[in-house]
């Protein structure tokens, strides 16, 4: 996670710069430390500074009163599911309170690490954590899950806050016990894990869609952008794969320079993974074979090929959808449904 620590007092300061060296994560950047304030910059914007912070770092620490915090971060305050942790802590390190995106940011987290760096105390208040119960957008930002039905999730928080049971299934392998009010078999209300967005194991159904879905495509040189999404989202639209479960766009190396496919990887933030036709080739399996395509680039197939390549150990779960001069097929990865923390 990146992060960004303000102070606004000569002790703050040092506390901050502490924090910044205690908490450097390794493969990201250094904790950005700014000073407010007579003991740094006093022509400095607060206001500017916390606005580059909310677009740029997945925490914010404050060394100081929760007040001027809540202050600073009032105006860019959007949504749970995107908004940075926020965390402040006391210019003597004694508490450090998270203050906003608790369980999908990771604030409470977060004030666990500052208060553990400055020897302190973290202080939380979400009532799950307050009563010791399983946090479903907290164990879905742990495994990169995509919770389907924001006000499902409440819902599901809340019946087990009430010692309500709540339904779980999965279509994954499951490592660990299920938590307390979890389980599995009939339920109003409950939990699935699963690759199939029309999937409603029960009356109230929580989805909850892994990241592991590779989509591997490839088109005709020229096709427009917006044809190429059109047949991209059509083809995961009729196989019932949301968009939410991909993590990934792959094709063949000669096509990693489409413009269309470049954009579709950028308008949705897609990493773009290209193998070479005889990597593709190797790969064992059963293909929807075209000579055509094996004339132009040199392999009978792309988009199954360049899906199941890209993949880690995974298996082809749509086949080749060809149409309008584009082809895609998905693979998702072997993966396994976790509850504990050496699962995942």
């Amino acid at each position: 996670m990146k992060l960004a620590i303000a102070a606004f007092t000569g002790r703050g300061a040092e506390l901050a710069n502490r924090l910044a060296e205690a908490l450097a994560d390794a493969g990201s950047p250094p904790p950005e430390v700014a000073v407010f304030g007579r003991a740094g910059d006093p022509g400095r914007s607060l206001r500017d500074w916390t606005e580059r912070a909310f677009s740029h770092a997945g925490g914010i620490v404050f060394v100081g009163a929760c007040g001027i915090a809540v202050r600073a971060v009032a105006p860019f305050v959007r949504d749970k599911l995107t908004d940075p942790a926020v965390v402040a802590v006391d210019e003597r390190g004694k508490y450090a309170v998270a203050l906003l995106s608790g369980h999908a940011g990771g604030a409470n987290a977060l004030a666990a690490r500052v208060a553990d760096a400055a020897g302190g105390t973290p202080v939380v208040s979400t009532a799950t954590d307050l009563a010791g119960i399983f946090a479903v957008d907290v164990w879905a930002a742990e495994r990169s899950l995509h919770l389907g039905e924001r006000a499902l999730a409440k819902e599901v928080s809340a019946a087990l806050l009430a010692g309500e049971t709540v339904g779980f299934a999965c279509d994954f392998p499951v490592a660990g016990a299920l938590p307390a009010g979890l389980a599995d078999g009939p339920a109003a209300l409950g939990i699935c894990v699963t690759l199939d967005a029309a999937k409603e194991p029960f009356p109230r159904t929580l989805h909850a869609f892994p990241r592991v879905v590779t989509v591997g495509a490839g088109c005709r040189r020229g096709i427009s952008v917006e044809m190429f999404e059109r047949e991209i989202l059509g083809a995961l639209g009729d196989a019932r794969i949301p968009l939410a479960a991909v993590r990934q766009l792959a094709t063949i190396d000669r096509k990693a320079e489409e413009p269309c496919i470049l954009a579709f990887c950028e308008r949705y933030g897609l990493p773009l993974a290209a193998a070479s036709a005889e990597a593709l080739s190797a790969l064992e399996g059963e293909f929807t074979p075209s000579e055509f395509v094996r004339g132009t680039v040199g392999v009978d197939n792309v988009c199954e090929r360049a899906a199941l390549y890209a993949s880690r150990e995974g298996r082809v779960i749509m086949k080749k959808h060809a149409a309008g001069g584009v082809t895609a097929a998905a693979a998702a990865d072997r993966w396994t449904c976790g509850f504990g923390e050496e699962t995942g």
